[in-house]
């Protein structure tokens, strides 16, 4: 495990009950975000293959929400505080300790992958290994959907984020890095922050490219 790997496993245990009260309403307060996990779902539906990973899961909030979407869902989180939360709040669900570059789930299992500003952290040398990592899990045609902070500048943007440091991206440099894992952009939302931080918000829906 790298540094910033436990760096970042340390900070969020240490924010468990925190992190958990702030975003227990599933994102009722933030449509953008709610509307393009909607659409990640109903897709993943239309692929007759309905498991589907929260990878970056924290307390479990959206692992929840894919399942009341009619989705087969887990949770997997690097900090063993956040999966032990998310087992209390969400017992009927499965959630394991795992990092996003190692998942334990078998090559073409899943038909989706919800990363919702999981990646942020990552730094930008070892982010296509974190995405090659996403395409193995996912069956030919499965979908992810990736949200981060964006940046309208030309490289990516390291910030101290509340809990521990983090990256923004340009949108177009992130798609990049997404097609050389074999997965294609079809639709993109960016808009206005949410938060004080001044980055834009992206919302990133993929699929991963058959096997020609």
């Amino acid at each position: 495990m790298t540094q910033h790997q436990d760096e970042t496993k340390a900070a969020y245990d240490g924010v468990v009950e925190l992190y958990a009260s702030l975003f227990a309403d599933k994102l009722e307060g933030r449509p953008f975000a709610r509307n393009m996990i909607g659409s990640f779902a109903q897709l993943v539906r239309a692929t007759g293959n309905l498991r589907v990973a929260d990878v970056g899961c924290g307390p479990g909030h959206l692992t929840a929400m894919l399942h009341d979407l009619g989705l087969s869902a887990c949770g997997f989180d690097l900090s063993p505080g956040m999966v032990e939360h998310a087992r209390r709040a969400h017992p009927a669900l499965r959630f394991d300790e795992a990092r996003m570059e190692a998942l334990p789930v078998e090559d073409g299992a899943l038909g989706g992958v919800l990363a919702h500003y999981s990646m942020i952290h990552t730094p930008p040398g070892e982010l296509p290994a974190l995405l090659a990592e996403q395409a193995r899990v996912l069956a030919p045609g499965g979908l992810l959907l990736v949200s981060f902070f964006a940046t309208d500048g030309p490289e990516p943007v390291r910030f101290d984020h509340k809990v521990t440091p983090a990256y923004s991206w340009p949108v177009d440099r992130f798609a990049e890095l997404l097609a050389g894992a074999g997965l294609d952009t079809f639709a993109r939302l960016i808009h206005d922050p949410a938060s004080e931080r001044g980055f834009l918000d992206a919302h990133v829906l993929t699929r991963l490219r058959s096997a020609s």
